[in-house]
């Protein structure tokens, strides 16, 4: 926490606003003492102040202790004038220790505001030794009782103990040890003030050192908030993260974990977690939290890590098991770090496919890869199984770019898989079998050799991974000429401009009467055709007379090859296309394809819940519409509904919408709690229906072409008609006139069109309502509750800047939530749709340019 400047004086805390504040965490009333101190106050007398095992390491950079030195300068001089005057510097947040009352020195945890007290420990343990080296003795043996240590109990206990990642470095600072002042955190912040102090030392004035030391003591004012005996710190700690000391969820964790080990603690930080940490570093160690949970939960978002994993650690109630579970995670701790530096790991087929995995770039494989691993390391699979699962993985992305289904549902089948590898009787056979069945995209070898000919591999996936492909297969050939990829560019052997030159090379290869655009667009963007060059702008648009000089002095073997031609047209493009699946199929094996088209019952039953699960609450849809996006037979969902246990369940109706009576009340209740309107006959509001190609878009999946013949019938297609109108009549007005928006989308026949504001996880919407006719815009949060609380937080500003009328609306059940702006009216009448459209607009333009700022 940064050090606000000027002189302050605190205004006192009271014992039940901090009280509420913890209360919250633990479901009580929790008494606390809250009283404004200063520093002498805080470290004069036989204390001790432990920093806990799950605080982070000490972090206060240059600039931030060069702030603080500046605050103190400032406040030294000031107080020459009048004495009395204080700067306030933040809250230090203590609970006593479980030794709290064993005889000697008094100890206390804290809970919150260590950086400062470390910080401040040491700019005095830096005057102490400049006061020593210029001769004031005594005066530094003063400060070293006073404030540092307590000199008068046995081995001099140090007043503040840092946690164990900066205690030998701390502890040899107090101490005045030879290597005091090294280059870690610690080290460099002494070494700040030593420098410090001694610039500002004037030997011409007797009493400017003994100033700053007043002023560091008795001018630097906090307020101390001392939890009550039993209070838990850890959930002090996690009620503190709440109100806006946003911690990493691997500091949580850590936190939860260790406040629960007790006096096995120090020894499982030091031998198991401080490895691991050093290991992963912080951002990783949430990572692993993270796949350790999707290994039995597939849907937990990384964003519910901390919440996710705490609720599972609940049922661990003894330290020992505590004490295993932290083994346990450390033990996926290696295999993670192996997977993001495959060097670590021994086989050599092992380690060339995780690192293939790692350059494709897709962390949602992570998971997968450690379940894979894990079986290894439990002595369930053995090395060559794991290596042909991670061949299997490899082979599942190549093919699915080359037949371009790159990211069709790929994170969800992801997920899926790893609970299908965890119980196969083998790795590899269960992960085949598992890509191979249902709509999972893992292509043929029929379906490569199609594809080759006719799919713009150009424009598949991401760029990074069409030239992998590349590369693996020139690697595949073995050749020993090193060629550095980075230098390497997808090359179009056939240009992409159609030039004259070009025209004129092509035409010939082409049967007479053929369109030669048309051909051209065919065929220039398809794998034949593409190679891997590192002088792409001397090759440019040349003809293949030209290029081919240059590919034949290539070392690459794929230019060689081509070089090999004496001319290129469509026959040497489907002909090495052609040669190019060959390769794809030998180096990268496919499905089972006995399997192809068949699913397992148990996997379409969590696919159906899966996709059911994520219609929001105020909206329905029918059997048809999920069946569409499932890629199964209605009666496959009906099935699925009738065996129960399916979220959201109630809101898959009939094709009309109708409540029949067999529904219940409890349903209907439900659905009209959720705010869905229902008419005088039981039948869901039209404009609230969810079509499969919005609810394929929630579920990350896609819907076959097939859909558009399936489509339901409704009789409002007339509402319809006029709903895309009014939406057109938007879209058209805010292309022309608005500055906020980087893309208007197409109208919609459905309830809402969402408009990306350019940034991931958010979109504003724009909704109508033709019962009570009105127009709707939201700021939609797809799936981001802390985002949402932040925004409560500030509501009273975004309420000054957008208005008063704002709804916000959160349901804890659901993911989604929405802050919501609305204005009456017929949007279907021409005499007022003009003036609501303008209104839209002008609306969604405000959202997109307030509520980025607050994010």
């Amino acid at each position: 926490m940064s050090v606000a400047r000027g002189s302050v004086r605190c205004t006192p805390v009271t014992a039940g606003t901090v009280g509420a504040r913890t209360a919250a965490a633990r479901g009580r009333r929790s008494v606390v003492k809250a009283a404004e101190t200063d520093l002498s106050g805080v470290l004069e007398g036989r204390k001790q102040y432990q920093v806990p095992l799950y605080q982070r390491p000490y972090s206060w950079g240059h600039a931030q202790c060069a702030q603080l030195w500046t605050d103190i300068v400032d406040l030294t001089a000031a107080r020459r004038t009048d004495p009395s005057l204080t700067h306030f510097i933040g809250s230090l947040v203590l609970t006593q220790s479980p030794d709290f009352e064993l005889v000697g020195v008094a100890k206390l945890l804290v809970v919150d505001g260590q950086q400062r007290l470390t910080t401040l420990s040491l700019l005095l343990a830096a005057l102490r030794d400049h006061l020593r080296a210029t001769g004031d003795a005594a005066r530094a043996e003063g400060v070293q009782a006073q404030y540092l240590a307590n000199v008068y109990d046995r081995d001099a206990p140090p007043k503040l103990l840092p946690t164990l990642a900066d205690r030998d470095a701390y502890l040899a600072v107090v101490r005045a040890a030879p290597e005091a002042g090294g280059s870690d955190k610690v080290g460099s912040a002494y070494n700040h003030f030593r420098a410090w102090i001694a610039a500002a030392d004037d030997p011409d004035d007797p009493h400017d050192l003994e100033d700053i030391e007043n002023a560091v003591v008795r001018g630097l004012s906090l307020v101390v908030v001392t939890a009550e005996r039993g209070d838990n710190a850890h959930r002090i700690f996690e009620s503190l993260n709440n109100t806006g000391l946003r911690l990493a969820q691997s500091d949580l964790l850590k936190n939860y974990l260790f406040m629960r080990l007790g006096e096995r603690s120090e020894a499982v930080y030091a031998d198991v977690w401080l490895p691991l940490e050093k290991k992963l570093g912080p951002e990783n160690l949430e990572l692993l939290f993270w796949l350790d949970l999707v290994q039995t939960d597939e849907r937990a978002p990384q964003s519910e890590t901390y919440v996710g994993q705490q609720k599972r650690l609940e049922r661990l109630t003894r330290p020992d098991e505590i004490e295993a579970e932290v083994r346990r995670i450390a033990q996926l701790g290696d295999l993670l770090a192996t997977i993001l530096d495959p060097s670590r790991e021994p086989d050599d087929e092992v380690r060339a496919s995780l690192v293939r995995i790692a350059a494709w770039g897709s962390t949602t494989a992570y998971p997968l890869v450690m379940q894979i691993l894990d079986r290894r390391r439990a002595g369930t699979a053995t090395t060559e199984e794991a290596a042909r699962a991670l061949r299997y993985l490899e082979s599942y992305f190549v093919r699915r770019v080359v037949v371009g289904r790159a990211t069709a549902g790929l994170n969800r089948t992801l997920l899926q898989a790893v609970g299908a590898v965890a119980v196969g009787a083998r790795p590899d056979v269960a992960l085949r079998d598992f890509l191979s069945r249902g709509r999972k995209h893992f292509a043929s070898d029929a379906q490569v050799r199609e594809a080759v000919a006719s799919v713009p591999f150009y424009w598949q996936g991401r760029g990074p991974q069409r030239k992998l492909i590349l590369q693996w297969i020139e690697a595949s050939h073995g050749h020993k000429e090193v060629v550095d990829p980075a230098n390497l560019t997808i090359e179009h052997v056939l240009p992409q401009t159609m030039s004259q030159a070009v025209r004129a090379d092509f035409a010939p290869s082409l049967p007479e009467g053929a369109d030669v655009v048309a051909e051209h667009e065919r065929i220039v963007h398809t794998l034949g055709n593409l190679t891997l060059t590192g002088y792409n702008p001397e090759l440019s648009n040349r003809v293949f007379a030209q290029k081919r000089v240059l590919l034949a002095t290539s070392g690459l073997r794929l230019n060689q090859a081509i070089a090999e031609h004496e001319s290129w047209g469509l026959a040497e493009i489907r002909a090495r296309g052609a040669a190019l699946a060959e390769k794809i199929i030998e180096l990268w094996p496919g499905p089972d394809e006995s399997l192809v088209g068949t699913e397992d019952p148990t996997v379409l039953h969590r696919q159906v819940a899966g996709i059911v699960a994520e219609i929001p609450a105020g909206r329905w849809t029918t059997p048809d519409e999920v069946a569409l996006v499932a890629g199964v037979a209605p009666a496959v969902v009906a099935s699925a509904l009738g065996a129960g246990g399916v979220p959201g369940a109630w809101r898959v109706l009939a094709s009309d919408g109708l409540l029949t009576d067999v529904a219940g009340q409890e349903v209907r209740a439900r659905l009209t709690s959720e705010g869905l309107d229902l008419d005088d006959e039981g039948r869901a509001d039209p404009d609230a229906f969810l079509p499969a190609g919005d609810l394929a878009a929630r579920a990350g999946l896609e819907v076959g072409s097939v859909s558009a013949g399936r489509r339901r019938r409704t009789r409002n297609e007339p509402l319809r008609a006029q709903r895309r109108a009014f939406q057109q009549k938007v879209i058209e007005l805010g292309t022309a006139t608005s500055t906020r928006i980087p893309r208007w989308p197409g109208p919609q026949s459905q309830y809402a069109v969402d408009i990306s504001i350019g940034r991931p996880g958010v979109v504003v919407e724009l909704a109508l309502n033709s019962r009570e006719p009105a127009v709707y815009v939201s700021f939609y949060i797809l799936d981001d509750k802390d985002l949402y609380a932040r925004l409560v937080a500030r509501r009273a500003e975004l309420e000054r800047e957008l208005g008063p009328d704002l709804f916000w609306k959160n349901d804890e059940k659901y993911k989604s939530s929405s802050v919501v702006v609305s204005r009456g009216g017929d949007w279907r009448d021409p005499a007022q749709s003009d003036e609501l459209a303008r209104w839209a607009v002008d609306t969604i333009d405000r959202f997109a340019e307030v509520f980025p700022r607050y994010m």
